[in-house]
């Protein structure tokens, strides 16, 4: 992941194994990691039941917010791929209860076609 990328916003993908170590105490039985990305410090990781989004807080990055968000929250989605002016692919999703969508945006070579598939796989 380039720090430019970072700087302006893009996220790009994390090797699950690496993560697996890290998340492992805070996953559900039967839980598995299907993909994940990060942003500087911050990460979104989707599993098999559910996206969490990852807000590591402060200079350290000790204390870490942890929010889940279950597949069955998540009312419609969208996945914008990349173009020739605009490099970034962006991933919007409504949550149920909430009027503006959560918004991802990820660099240029992401698979968002298996974010997407994955999405749906899960929701559906």
């Amino acid at each position: 992941m380039g720090l430019l990328d970072s700087l302006l916003g893009n996220a790009s993908e994390v090797n699950l194994e690496e993560l697996a170590d890290e998340l492992g105490p805070i996953l559900a039985d039967n839980e598995e990691l299907h993909l994940a990305y990060k942003l500087i410090r911050d990460m979104f990781v989707f599993t098999n039941k559910r996206l969490i989004l990852i807000d590591k807080q402060g200079l350290t990055g000790k204390k870490v917010s942890y929010h889940s968000i279950p597949y069955k929250a998540i009312t419609h989605f969208e996945v914008e791929t990349a173009g020739r002016f605009d490099m970034d692919s962006e991933l919007k999703l409504w949550i149920s209860g909430q009027d503006k969508p959560l918004v991802k945006e990820l660099k240029k070579g992401t698979d968002v076609v298996g974010i997407q598939k994955t999405i749906a796989n899960f929701m559906l």
